[in-house]
């Protein structure tokens, strides 16, 4: 059974950082593309950032490209999505999942997901 387990969530100020990790069990992670999705009140899941098996290739949401990278290390079956230049806006629940796909942009292209972590962001 894979799991998938995030941390690293908190409250920071706006133009602070932080830096999540997804610790993943259960399968062979070098199978997986990896994403991270965040969902704010009220609003529907949205993708944030996905990484290849090889981690070669990277994909951003527009909202976030230039101030969040995502990398893995495949030695540590691990995942991460680093948050630079945070603003209000940003804040949510952060989800990780693994797809046995090339890369995915949308939720129903992920098999697994974490619990989630959240994120808050103040002005």
């Amino acid at each position: 059974q894979v799991q998938l387990v995030e941390s690293g969530g908190g409250s920071v100020q706006a133009g602070g950082s932080l830096r999540l990790s997804c610790a993943v069990s259960g399968g062979t992670f070098s199978d997986y593309a990896m994403g991270w999705f965040r969902q704010a009140p009220g609003k529907e899941r949205e993708f944030v950032a996905a990484i290849r098996w090889s981690g070669d290739s990277t994909y951003y949401a527009d909202s976030v490209k230039g101030r969040f990278t995502i990398s893995r290390d495949n030695a540590e079956n691990t995942v991460y999505l680093q948050m630079n230049s945070l603003k209000p806006g940003d804040t949510a629940v952060y989800y990780c999942a693994a797809g046995v796909i090339f890369v995915g942009f949308f939720t129903n292209n992920y098999n697994y997901w974490g619990q989630g972590t959240q994120v808050t962001v103040s002005s």
